[in-house]
């Protein structure tokens, strides 16, 4: 008779990808952790990893396990989530966010959901839009939050509030008066979040349906990095104008206008439809409220 603690040994394992660090996520000895392995191999009598290999790595017979694993895993949260309190559920919750994100609302987000689900482990990810959704697909995340880029019927998409960026740079750099045409950036060195961004992608598109070209241009997937460069002098970018107010009203950033200007970002939470159970559509629901990108926060 298999258990839920041999399942969740060989999730981890899979998971983390040794036995040791399965063991350590668990609180218990690695050869407790490989005695539960044991067991499911004499249960279904085939070998689930093959230990030729120096690391974990599950044998055919072993991924399809694997797969039938973290269903019974998702349907056990599942009936936790609804049967038991909220304030006994435990379980772990996957969440992504952009850097935008993590800068200006998520720890509000996370002080949240700590008090609607105490005993949740939260764990955080901040990533590039690109790879958020990438692991939302390949099931590695539960919820995302990025810009609104991804049409998808695969997932539920919770509309979030928009954020307003304008090209910036400092001062001394542009000398022409507002506004400033797009053909006068496309002389400058632009910096740019590059299309694995939401942001960027979407800029990216905006800037071809102009017509636009922008030869020079550095790319940062680091939005720190991009601010700092801008600051420095080194070419004009693209930036979220709320947040960054106190550098405007400093001097420190030239906030230009621009004709046309720039479009709105709307962000969004994603789950995926094959996972709507309640924490998600809640962590949805909780983004919708703490959502607010206008103050940075350090």
């Amino acid at each position: 008779m298999i258990t839920f603690k041999q399942i969740d040994a060989l999730y981890w394992i899979a998971e983390l990808g040794s036995f040791e660090a399965a063991a350590n996520k668990l609180n218990m000895s690695q050869s407790a952790i490989s005695k539960r392995i044991q067991e499911l191999e004499e249960t279904f009598d085939v070998e689930i990893f093959d230990r030729s290999k120096r690391n974990a790595r599950l044998t055919e017979k072993g991924g399809e396990l694997l797969d039938y694993a973290k269903d019974l895993l998702e349907r056990r949260d599942y009936l936790l989530e609804r049967v038991s309190a909220r304030e006994v559920l435990v379980r772990r919750f996957r969440l992504g966010v952009t850097e935008l994100t993590a800068l200006t609302w998520l720890p509000a987000l996370v002080e949240a959901l700590r008090q609607a689900y105490p005993k949740v482990q939260i764990e955080p990810s901040v990533e590039l839009s690109s790879e958020l959704f990438r692991k939302l697909e390949n099931d590695q995340l539960d919820v995302v939050i990025v810009p609104d880029v991804y049409s998808d019927a695969r997932f539920v998409s919770t509309p979030l509030k928009s954020v307003e960026n304008a090209w910036m740079c400092a001062p001394s750099l542009i000398s022409h008066p507002d506004p400033v045409s797009l053909e006068v950036l496309a002389g400058c060195t632009v910096l740019t979040q590059g299309s694995q961004s939401g942001t960027g992608l979407i800029y990216e598109r905006w800037l071809a349906s102009h017509n636009v070209q922008m030869p020079k241009t550095i790319t940062s997937h680091n939005l720190l990095v991009q601010v700092g460069l801008t600051l420095s002098g080194v070419g004009v970018s693209y930036l979220p104008k709320a947040c960054l107010s106190h550098l405007i009203e400093r001097g420190a950033l030239r906030a230009l206008v621009t004709k046309p200007g720039l479009p709105r970002i709307r962000y969004a939470a994603l789950h995926r439809t094959d996972r709507q159970f309640g924490l998600n559509q809640n962590v949805a629901q909780l983004a919708v409220e703490c959502c607010d990108f206008s103050r940075l926060l350090l």
